[in-house]
């Protein structure tokens, strides 16, 4: 079946144009992989996840939980604090008194992005006081932070094992590569030694330095602890949906799974963040003045708490808190978090499709692209479907995050579609030249001896004689022609005959140079125009040829063999003539003097 399919030249050709894509596209795939070409388009491809991003919050359909709330250290409130209490960082009971007077509202939990490391000076009672009402209520979160600082500046600590996970890891995600860290900035024993509500902070950032990821679980000391907003939103799920959870697993898809969810995390261990609009204008937000204002001097606060998450943490940019993200340059830290928990209540993180998968929908496009382009004799046509293609696969990109949270490549895919256009204009473009030089071979070429034509040694006469009149130079021709053919045909026949006019032909060519130009001139008249040549070194050329001929024979039809002589005439510019037909004239006539001498020689 195969080898009917292959009888068809059609269907090789195409064959052998898409074995060439496959393997063009192959080496292409490997040369971006493997080169810093890769590290380019990744670095565009996470700007085009920043701008379906911004384009997803400018159209509003995205927003964030009323139940989230922020308790902001803004300017106003940084102002506020430095002028009650002369200091920064206040004292610790400011936080005791306001997690006592949130907890009266019932929040879903209190949790602290401020890390309060080591005792301050004179403020033991005031430490002791937050302790105290963290351990008084189980919803109160705090944070602690994994790094990698020198065992000379801080020693490790060893945290107690109610702070870890249970992780079953069935993936191929490199823990080790970013998430793993030999060193911990801890916060007070005591509130270490009160609840088991601690949980990291620590952010993935990318190489632009834009903060698109947050860890789920990070590796100190051999055991996997989690993210502190990935406590407060499992603390969430299990007030509000009953979901209790103690082990997770993450599967061989990169998916965190626990209950009946899923949060789907890069190959670098991050789960990608669905943003819900810049800082400010996504969470409710109480300023942490007002709330102080209303504890110390009885002021109304308009707000409720009641089963709300309550996120305390700087907004203020001169408390260095700020991150860039996709929709915003300065984005204060406890809104990434926030994000984070919205993301898991939602249960609405981004997706990252495989890099085989952009690899596939680059390769489909690509081969659209390439069979229509080939295809089609109008380049406004395949210009016009290439544009329709790509816009229509950047909506589909965009659509896809928007509805199903999928983010698609399109940097490469489009580069896929545009190094695959240019491929296949250059592949038309070698086909037309090869056409173009077929043609321009079936013009000018004889077809039985493989020699120039007539026309092509007319033309190559008329173009010698004009450069040589330009450059006061010289060239030379040989008429040649084969002795008693006529009867060498009547006795060895027209096959016969054609068998020695080729084999003729191909001698002539073989002894003469590079340069010289060899033509069939008509029935078994040959000529050969030598340029840059004189009377002396055409005769000598001549009579190398007349030899040649003469002392083997040539195989014939039904392997018979037979021997031939040719008579040859020598004329040169522009002792012999000023134009091309005087210069043939002479040549012919000296062949004739050779044929009326005996043959087989040169005529003088």
């Amino acid at each position: 079946m195969f080898k009917k399919i292959f009888k068809n030249k059609v269907i090789r050709v195409y064959f052998g144009y898409g074995f060439l894509f496959f393997i063009t596209i192959a080496i292409f795939g490997l040369f971006i992989k493997t080169t810093k070409i890769n590290d380019f388009l990744t670095a565009v491809e996470n700007k085009t996840f920043d701008l379906r991003q911004s384009l997803l919050v400018s159209s509003g359909q995205k927003k964030a939980s009323n139940d989230i709330v922020l308790v902001t250290i803004d300017d106003a409130s940084y102002e506020y604090l430095l002028g009650k209490y002369g200091e920064w960082p206040v004292s610790r009971d400011v936080y005791a008194n306001l997690i006592n007077y949130i907890e009266k509202q019932k929040p879903t939990a209190i949790v602290f992005d401020l890390m309060f490391i080591k005792s301050m000076k004179s403020k033991t009672n005031a430490d002791l006081a937050l302790v105290n009402a963290i351990k008084q209520n189980n919803n109160v979160y705090t944070s602690m932070n994994f790094d990698n600082q020198s065992f000379e500046v801080r020693k490790p600590v060893k945290l107690d094992k109610k702070f870890s996970a249970k992780v079953k890891n069935d993936s191929d995600i490199d823990f080790s590569k970013d998430l793993t860290f030999t060193n911990c900035r801890s916060i007070l024993q005591q509130i270490l030694d009160a609840t088991a509500n601690v949980g990291a902070i620590n952010v993935s950032r990318s190489d632009d330095g834009i903060l698109r990821k947050v860890p789920p679980f990070m590796i100190y000391q051999g055991d996997f602890y989690p993210h502190l907003s990935f406590l407060v939103g499992l603390k969430y799920l299990e007030k509000t949906k009953n979901i209790k959870v103690n082990d997770f697993h993450i599967d061989k898809n990169n998916n965190v799974n626990f209950d009946n969810r899923s949060i789907p995390i890069d190959v670098d261990g991050g789960a990608i963040l669905n943003w819900y609009g810049p800082a400010g204008k996504t969470f409710q937000e109480v300023p942490l003045y007002k709330i102080i204002m209303a504890i110390n001097e009885k002021t109304k606060l308009d707000f409720n708490f009641k089963n709300k998450i309550v996120y305390i943490g700087t907004t203020a940019v001169s408390l260095y808190d700020t991150k860039s993200v996709p929709v915003d340059k300065l984005y204060p830290g406890v809104e990434v978090h926030a994000t984070y928990v919205n993301n898991l209540i939602d249960n609405n993180f981004i997706k990252r499709v495989p890099f085989s998968a952009d690899i596939a929908i680059s390769v489909i496009l690509s081969l659209f692209i390439g069979f229509i382009t080939l295809r089609t004799v109008s380049t406004v046509i395949a210009l016009g479907t290439t544009i329709l293609t790509t816009t229509g696969y950047v909506v589909l990109a965009y659509y896809l995050m928007k509805f199903f949270n999928l983010w698609i490549a399109i940097v490469l895919p489009l580069t896929f579609i545009l190094f695959t256009l240019i491929s296949v204009y250059v592949i038309k473009y070698i086909l037309k030249s090869r056409d173009f030089e077929h043609q321009y071979k079936l013009a000018t070429t004889d077809g039985l001896t493989d020699l120039y034509n007539h026309r092509y040694f007319q033309e190559q006469m008329i173009m010698q004689t004009e450069n040589c009149k330009r450059y006061n130079s010289n060239f030379s021709l040989i008429l040649v022609d084969i002795d008693f053919f006529k009867k060498f045909n009547d006795t060895f026949g027209h096959q016969s005959g054609d068998a020695v006019l080729r084999q003729v032909s191909q001698k002539l060519k073989k002894n003469v140079r590079s340069t010289d130009i060899v033509c069939r001139y008509g029935g078994e008249e040959m000529g050969i125009i030598l340029p840059n040549s004189d009377k002396k070194e055409a005769t000598i050329t001549a009579q190398k040829i007349c030899r040649t001929i003469a002392e083997k024979p040539f195989k014939l039809a039904s392997d018979k063999e037979g021997t031939v002589t040719i008579s040859l005439g020598v004329s040169t510019y522009p002792e012999d003539g000023q134009t091309p037909s005087e210069i043939i004239a002479k040549a012919d006539k000296r062949l004739y003097f050779a044929k009326e001498n005996g043959r087989n020689q040169v005529g003088v």
